[in-house]
């Protein structure tokens, strides 16, 4: 990977944005593509990057990736400054105890950690219980409720003190590749189209959604707005390489053997067929798996938005999603970007997407 899109994807991924408040990310996604699109955001924070095509009415292809991730938000001090919160998003309860967090506020960042009562102090079903979230708090040092008010507001955004970090090859750790990774590969999309100087049949929007881990929101709002007549999304998927992951739940999944292009009711079949078609003339490796229903990605709002979308998913695998410390591969990321940008040319026909 260019070393420019590599520090871009790293300064993405650090910036925080839980679910509602994705600002911070959504001004890096802004700054990074605004030399080569035309950049707007709406009100609900949704970041649009638009390459014209050549020629007049054309389809608009619009791809997505969502910026938001999860993490947690201030719900209450109690007298001796300990901070108790609540998730953004589909936080695992069991992962969260002993770590460090960067609660965001006014003032700037705030450390703290989760505190834990010590394995010693613990009787054997203690041991065994999962402490509710409800019940776990965040200690910044604080030596009572007016300290800590001092620094932290309740409804202040939290996320975990986790940044992005290489492993051995082209495999690198953080949080919140779910789902900044889909965002960087639109990002690297619209730049991949723009540097080539190739006027495409389509206008072609990159979008940087908000919402997602709370129910698709963005999306929604976004898909409604370009009114697309075909979308793909990009979005992380979970890898069954890793020892305790049952490869019957979503099949034969590695990280480095190249995006996934999931069949399904979500996904249309001509552009399904044209995605894999590519990737076949282009030499670009894909996996494939089955989703039977809706998924629960961006392209479930976009493919019913307001008449209907042709839709496809481009999905990256993903290990230990949902946690502080995914995995994922630089090498699919930019095979995504790969088969996208080749795929373009053949969407500039309406009408064959219609099932037939």
């Amino acid at each position: 990977m260019r070393q420019e899109s590599l520090d871009f994807f790293k300064q993405l991924v650090e910036a925080p944005s839980p679910s509602g408040y994705e600002q911070p990310a959504q001004r890096v996604f802004r700054d990074y593509i605004a030399p080569f699109a035309e950049v707007t955001t709406d009100v609900m924070g949704n970041v649009f990057g638009l390459i014209r095509g050549e020629g007049e009415d054309l389809p608009r292809v619009m791809i997505v990736g969502h910026s938001d991730e999860i993490g947690f938000q201030v719900k209450y001090i109690d007298d001796n400054g300990f901070i108790f919160f609540a998730p953004i998003g589909g936080v695992d309860a069991h992962l969260t105890p002993g770590k460090r967090v960067r609660i965001h506020t006014a003032r700037g960042e705030v450390t703290g950690v989760i505190g834990k009562k010590p394995i010693h102090l613990m009787d054997e079903e203690d041991r065994k219980k999962v402490v509710r979230l409800d019940a776990q708090y965040i200690d910044i040092g604080a030596a009572d409720k007016k300290e800590a008010q001092e620094y932290v507001r309740v409804g202040d955004p939290v996320t975990f003190a986790a940044g992005f970090e290489p492993l051995l090859g082209d495999r690198v750790a953080s949080r919140a590749f779910d789902d900044k990774a889909g965002s960087f590969v639109v990002a690297e999309v619209l730049r991949t189209v723009a540097e080539s100087g190739v006027k495409l049949p389509v206008d072609l929007y990159g979008v940087s959604s908000v919402q997602e881990e709370i129910g698709l929101r963005g999306g929604t709002t976004s898909s409604y707005s370009v009114n697309p007549h075909v979308g793909i999304c990009v979005e992380v998927d979970f890898a069954t390489d890793q020892p305790d992951v049952e490869k019957k739940h979503n099949g034969e999944v590695k990280l480095g053997n190249g995006p996934i292009l999931p069949r399904g009711a979500n996904i249309n079949h001509p552009l399904f067929d044209l995605l894999s078609a590519t990737a076949g003339r282009e030499g670009i490796a894909v996996q494939y798996t089955g989703i039977p229903r809706a998924t629960g990605t961006d392209a479930n709002v976009m493919q019913i938005s307001r008449g209907g979308v042709a839709t496809a998913l481009v999905k990256l695998p993903l290990r230990y999603m949902h946690t502080p410390v995914e995995v994922i591969s630089l090498s699919d990321l930019e095979n995504a970007v790969r088969l996208i940008v080749a795929a373009l040319p053949g969407m500039g026909e309406k009408e064959v997407f219609i099932p037939r």
